[in-house]
């Protein structure tokens, strides 16, 4: 059966994934997952697809192109380089990317796609995307909605009724990317998904955050220094770098430092950027987009004519919903906690790759996420409660994670804390389990600051690692706590040794397993030999471990050809350079008599010429 990728084509970054194996494999380059959805042309008007465009895109923003999203569908053109493109050509280019990168990482040929769309897309809009999967060289089988997408990837409700069929589920997504919001509430019934109502904003996203808190890092570096580093180009970029870093440190620690050093000059000297982001101040920056989102969601349960307790599930979909105060808001709002244990990031492509196995006939097993089954966090002294339970790690959330926040000493002379940590979802400590405890002795008492920041890093193993520290001197205590989450059933144990074993692709073997890896190891190393051909050597270097071991033989003879093309071989380079380039060919086809008999006769070649040099 032909394989079909799912692509989500996004407003800030697009991703590509696939069935294998009944397994979602979301293609990584450079062990990067996301592709920027940004292109754009090098000086020397060489086409840039991706990390590099969105590099040079704050610098030299008129050979750069990006959010191209947001014109689909709509009969313009923009300029790149010395040409003007329509929006599906500029989108086709991502697209052809996201399908190279998947044929290089995966070694298949791919013609096929399922691409989503937000939910708000018109049918002009759609018609645009399928044309640009056209001109990318992909067949698109099947456009489909990106809250569908993302409720792929969440079982519904085992439960049944009396005639069998499976419980419908009515699933609220709250889709908040880079670039676009986008909130649907969609009814999932015995495999089918339908969306009952959609809201959304084309102009609201994780960008308009980092815009946030770069014109405050800019407004408070002025104040200071009397100098706008909005007007220095290369320090626009490296902020903007620095504050998208932070925001995404803010989503799981209650403060963030951006430290630029040598960020300009002033009368030959040079200055640099330190400033501290407290999470409450950044909230305090995005509430009023934040804000937008819910009363998109309110106008959503408006149309579907539904109320927040008629709501099942709620699913978060896209990087910048990570943000905790938005998590705040919806449960405030709908009363229940969200969804987060697929990777926002990553659940739309995910679906789309669901979809296209179950087009192409596939078998596609459930995506398989490990959480942490109850909430982790410690004992605290509040207002109301001298036995207040303060979360850290929430139940249900993926691990492994690391979550940490700052909590104050009850007076100024105290010199010791006590940091004991439970396990449960009681807002009383006494009603949950105590699984350590730890001191931290020694504090200041000339400090000004009571902070103390505690930190929690649990592993995929269920061990949590807890640390304690005075911020105002660095003072620290910390503990391991080997089993922060209770045992699973056997069952489950076993399962989930079976599907690493797929996963890893596993081989009892272990002679064969070491015999593979030497081969593997004995790559080619150089990535710039004079004379060779550097698609030929990504090629090498992509060859699995199973085709280094079946082909060992072929391959000593392909690295004795390209040390020679390397070494002091004048001529014949070409004659040299195509007989690899066949024998390659022939490893990628399966064709094992057809390369020995490529490489018996480079062999001969090999050793005709350097018996003349």
């Amino acid at each position: 059966m032909e394989t079909i990728l799912g692509i989500d084509l996004g407003t800030t970054n697009s991703e590509v994934s696939v069935i294998r194996d009944k397994e979602i494999i979301v293609v990584e380059k450079d062990g990067r997952k996301l592709l920027p959805s940004v292109v754009g042309v090098d000086p020397a008007g060489n086409l840039l697809v991706g990390h590099t465009a969105r590099n040079q895109a704050i610098l030299y923003p008129e050979r750069t192109i990006k959010s191209i999203k947001r014109l689909m569908g709509e009969n313009v053109k923009v300029k790149l380089g010395n040409r003007e493109y329509s929006p599906p050509e500029i989108s086709a280019m991502i697209l052809k990317t996201l399908k190279t990168n998947a044929e290089e990482i995966l070694s298949q040929k791919f013609s096929k796609a399922v691409i989503t769309v937000p939910a708000f897309f018109n049918d002009t809009q759609r018609e645009a995307t399928r044309l640009a999967g056209e001109l990318a060289g992909l067949n698109v089988v099947r456009i489909i909605n990106e809250p569908t997408a993302a409720s792929l990837c969440y079982e519904t409700d085992p439960d049944s009724n009396s005639t069998g069929e499976s419980k419908p589920e009515t699933i609220l997504v709250y889709d908040l990317g880079g670039g676009t919001f986008d909130v649907s509430i969609v009814r999932a019934e015995a495999g089918v998904i339908e969306v009952l109502a959609s809201h959304g904003d084309t102009h609201l996203g994780g960008d308009d955050f980092d815009q946030l808190l770069f014109d405050h890092v800019c407004d408070n570096y002025k104040k200071l220094t009397k100098v706008d580093l909005r007007e220095i180009p290369v320090a626009v970029s490296r902020i903007m770098q620095a504050v998208e870093a932070a925001k995404i440190e803010l989503s799981t620690s209650p403060f963030a430092i951006i430290k630029e050093e040598f960020i300009t000059g002033r009368d030959g000297l040079p200055l640099h950027l330190e400033m501290e982001i407290d999470r409450g101040d950044y909230e305090r920056m995005i509430f009023h987009l934040l804000d937008k989102t819910i009363a998109c969601l309110n106008e959503a349960l408006e149309d579907a004519n539904l109320r927040p307790s008629e709501i099942d599930k709620i699913i978060m979909v896209g990087g910048a919903s990570r943000t905790p105060l938005i998590h705040e808001l919806i449960e405030n709002r709908m009363g229940m906690t969200p969804h987060g244990e697929i990777d926002p990031d990553l659940c739309v492509t995910m679906g789309a790759a669901i979809q296209g196995g179950l087009i192409a006939g596939t078998e596609v097993g459930r995506v398989l996420v490990d959480i942490t089954p109850h909430t982790l966090g410690i004992h605290v002294i509040s207002d109301e409660n001298i036995y207040h339970f303060a979360p850290l790690i929430k139940r249900n959330t993926p691990i492994p994670c690391r979550k940490s926040d700052v909590y104050y000493k009850t007076f100024k002379e105290q010199k010791t804390v006590a940091v004991t940590i439970y396990q449960g979802e009681h807002n009383d400590v006494r009603q949950n389990m105590c699984i350590g405890e730890f001191w931290l002795e020694g504090l200041s008492v000339e400090s000004a600051s009571p902070e103390i920041l505690c930190q929690f890093d649990l592993d995929i193993n269920g061990i949590l690692h807890v640390t304690a520290i005075e911020k105002s001197t660095g003072l620290t205590s910390e503990i391991v706590v080997e089993n922060a989450l209770s045992a699973r059933e056997h069952k489950a144990n076993e399962n989930f040794k079976n599907e690493l074993k797929q996963l890893f692709h596993e081989n009892d073997e272990a002679a064969l397993v070491s015999e593979v890896r030497v081969s593997k190891d004995d790559k080619i190393e150089e990535l710039s030999i004079s004379g060779v051909d550097d698609l030929l050597l990504s090629q090498l270097n992509q060859l699995s471990s199973e085709q280094y071991a079946t082909y060992s033989e072929e391959l000593k003879t392909v690295r004795k050809g390209l040390k020679m093309l390397g070494g002091n071989l004048k001529t014949n380079t070409e004659d040299v350079n195509d007989s690899i380039k066949k024998i390659m060919a022939a490893i990628q086809q399966g064709n094992k008599e057809t390369a020995k008999k490529l490489s018996a006769e480079l062999d001969d070649l090999l050793y005709y010429l350097d018996d003349s040099l």
